[in-house]
């Protein structure tokens, strides 16, 4: 009896998969995004980047340590990819202590008051840069015109989505907003850049395709259908694919694992929902952005979406009636 056969829970081969593995690989899949940045935003998009993730480790640090009491996990990677995304989502002369104030609200109220990583309802990141936007409205909409800019005497500028829903005439070229040499957040502008990540989390199977695809169809659709009824700036395709949050949101914020639907059909309705969403608070609300405020309220309906879409059990019987 000395050697016993000792039977564990499967699976019995690992995939090699884990936390710090799918984070990391998220953190180099925004490289190409911050990359651009740092082109268009010189030095300021380094300071903001750096800051934020600092800012963010550091409160989870604290937080888990000294008042849930729990071994610190700043280094599982899920710290950095929320202050990356988060300095991604502000423009790069927002002061340092509202910077500060976002890495705060993201990390102790909407992860760690949750219980932290794989416990929040909504995605830190966005929840953090809504909280600036509507407490600091004025300091989140004003962007520094990009260093390479045509425009070289300019200090402040709109962004594309501004002037399509105020000034439509004053729009940058198409090749300018595919490349991100237009005012904005500071990893928001390049669609190039963030198709490359796209494509980078596609092929080491990060995520899967159904939500970005899906968002990205469903605002090309949507707009599509309204421009060939009214062919204006307002509703190209084009511009909505290519200006904004839209492309990050759809590949490195609605694909968040732990606010997303878990199912293919889940995510599916999650994506089309989303897509919609943007494009109706772009055309017909308040803000000329939509893509955060509609990941966010999908979030609120992921365990819905997850229940409706849940697979039947092997041998369950349906009752009728």
């Amino acid at each position: 009896m000395e050697n016993k056969l000792i039977v564990s829970p499967s699976p019995h081969v690992h995939s090699g998969d884990s936390i710090e593995k799918n984070m990391y690989g998220v953190l180099i899949a925004l490289i190409p995004a911050f990359l651009v940045a740092v082109y268009v935003f010189r030095l300021d998009a380094l300071i903001i980047t750096a800051l934020s993730v600092l800012f963010c480790m550091g409160f989870e640090y604290l937080i888990g340590r000294y008042i849930m009491k729990k071994e610190p996990t700043i280094l599982d990677g899920s710290a950095i990819i929320t202050g990356v995304l988060l300095a991604f989502n502000v423009p790069s002369n927002l002061p340092i202590w509202i910077l500060a104030l976002g890495a705060l609200f993201s990390i102790g109220v909407v992860k760690m008051a949750f219980g932290g990583l794989g416990n929040n309802i909504f995605n830190p990141a966005i929840a953090g840069r809504i909280f600036l936007l509507i407490s600091f409205p004025a300091q989140m909409t004003t962007w520094p015109a990009p260093e390479v800019s045509a425009v070289t005497d300019a200090v402040t500028s709109a962004t594309v989505l501004s002037h399509l829903k105020f000034s439509p005439e004053q729009l940058p070229s198409l090749n300018d907003m595919f490349l991100g040499f237009e005012g904005g957040s500071i990893g928001e502008m390049s669609a190039l850049a963030l198709l490359l990540g796209l494509v980078y989390l596609l092929w080491k199977k990060i995520i899967t395709w159904h939500i970005p695809v899906s968002i990205i169809a469903s605002v090309a659709v949507f707009t599509g259908i309204l421009y060939l009824i009214n062919p204006i700036p307002t509703y190209n395709p084009l511009i909505h694919l290519f200006s904004g949050g839209l492309m990050l949101g759809a590949v490195f914020m609605a694909t968040d694992y732990v606010t997303s639907p878990m199912t293919k059909s889940g995510m599916l309705i999650y994506g089309i929902s989303i897509g919609f969403i943007t494009v109706a608070i772009r055309l017909w609300g308040a803000y000329p952005e939509g893509v955060s405020f509609a990941i966010l309220l999908m979030n609120a309906f992921t365990p819905l979406i997850n229940n409706y879409t849940q697979p039947k059990r092997f041998g369950e019987v349906v009752k009728n009636g």
